[in-house]
């Protein structure tokens, strides 16, 4: 085996090429870059406020981590404290004699819930605002028990709504000076007296197989609360459900009525409900996705 001989000469060469390297640049260093760059957060929904009446009282504020919460704060006669959130914010009932820093306290036992629902409901609010309007002309589609009905206009005389069911048409009668509010408003009366019609029908159906009488019924324009139901039994149910499937209908006319078995959400409720609607989850879960996805058609 034969090795390679270094010169003297050689070994110099390479000495000062090797010093010279650990010699320290005059050029400035590149800025220094981070192996790996982070996305950019997305953005952060803004978290909704109960709107105020001329007459409410002035929202109260806490702080929660890193968001400031307003919230209505409303007094009764009942033992506990309790909360509600809708797309209109938290709203908070508490007794009388509970004092505000009890109140608070209440709210930061339960804040990874309540910010979780206010967020979501922050980002279901964008979403909605960002979905383009139906357009009131004729032809226009509107949705109507989970499908879709058209829209015929047609120059009258005198106003007139009349619905084809064979051909999913619903002919109003445009009159001379006819607003586009007027319209709307007019396809709004038809809709909420399918939805009168219809729920009641399903209440009266349903009723008697849970073993339950309502006292009353009553149609309601809640923002996003599909239902309630007092301890004296009168039921309320948001006309807008007239653009859902029947399906959904009856899930909220199943969780109302079985309100008047048990008035709260314990399992005892929710048994009751699945007397009547076993696939309940299903529905909740496709009545939070539908109504993310529903046109808006009449801005409140």
């Amino acid at each position: 085996m034969t090795s390679s001989k270094i010169d003297g000469h050689q070994l110099e060469l390479f000495a000062q090429d090797f010093f010279a390297a650990l010699k320290p640049s005059d050029r400035p260093a590149p800025p220094s870059q981070p192996l790996f760059k982070a996305p950019p957060a997305p953005p952060r929904a803004t978290l909704p406020s109960p709107p105020l009446g001329p007459s409410d009282p002035p929202l109260k504020r806490i702080v929660l981590g890193h968001h400031t919460v307003d919230y209505a704060l409303r007094r009764s006669s009942r033992r506990s404290i309790g909360f509600m959130i809708d797309d209109d914010g938290l709203r908070v009932t508490a007794p009388r004699r509970v004092t505000q820093a009890d109140i608070d306290n209440a709210i930061r036992a339960k804040q990874r819930w309540i910010l979780a629902k206010l967020l979501e409901r922050g980002e279901r609010r964008e979403q909605r605002q960002q979905r383009p309007p139906v357009e009131w002309k004729d032809g226009a589609r509107l949705p109507f028990l989970g499908s879709e009905i058209t829209l015929r206009l047609e120059e009258a005389a005198r106003s007139h709504c009349q619905y084809d069911a064979v051909n999913r048409e619903l002919w109003i009668g445009v009159v001379p000076g006819l607003s586009e509010w007027q319209l709307k408003e007019r396809v709004k009366l038809w809709f909420q007296a399918e939805a009168k019609r219809l729920f009641k029908e399903r209440l009266d159906h349903y009723a008697p197989l849970l073993g339950v009488n309502y006292s009353a019924f009553t149609l309601s324009s809640a923002g996003s609360r599909w239902g309630s139901c007092t301890v004296q039994g009168a039921i309320r149910l948001n006309w807008r459900l007239i653009h859902y499937p029947l399906a959904l209908v009856d899930y909220v006319v199943a969780h109302e009525l079985a309100h008047l078995r048990e008035m709260n959400h314990s399992p005892a409720f929710w048994a009751a409900v699945g007397e009547i609607y076993p696939d309940y989850d299903g529905a909740r879960l496709a009545l939070r996705k539908q109504s993310h996805e529903m046109p808006v058609l009449f801005a409140e």
